[in-house]
């Protein structure tokens, strides 16, 4: 099963490097991305319900990935959101499950993780999908 996923990342040359790695390296689509907190918050807000991971950086062009999280915590609960951010520490990754990351990686160590993480997603909803078919 594929994951549908949106992606809130400002920089292009990091946004095509990323969707070309994850998209090879996990079993996840690209359904979408936003280049800042506004256009974040107008995809999301016009695709309800049409995704089940967003990846968020919190250094936007416009506003802060902070600002996506607060409105993700609106969220389907099988619809992930993890903060992907150059500026991890321990304060930081705090503040962001607060507004309720599921997880937090860091750009230029946790690629790797997050595309496990990915993969872990991908099985849980495939498994979802089984049991909800069998009820009908």
């Amino acid at each position: 099963m594929l994951i549908q996923a949106f992606l809130v990342e400002d920089l292009a040359v990091v946004r095509d490097n990323l969707v070309e790695a994850m998209e090879e390296m996990a079993p996840l689509k690209f359904v979408g991305h936003a280049a800042t907190e506004d256009g974040a918050l107008t995809w999301l807000d016009n695709h309800q319900g049409q995704w089940d991971l967003a990846i968020v950086d919190l250094n936007l062009a416009q506003g802060s990935g902070l600002g996506v999280l607060r409105v993700c915590m609106r969220r389907d609960p099988m619809q992930k959101v993890v903060v992907l951010t150059n500026d991890l520490h321990e304060a930081v990754g705090r503040q962001c499950r607060t507004l309720g990351a599921d997880e937090v990686f860091d750009k230029s160590a946790d690629v790797e993780r997050l595309a496990l993480y990915c993969q872990a997603q991908a099985l849980q909803l495939s498994r979802l999908v089984g049991t909800t078919r069998s009820l009908f």
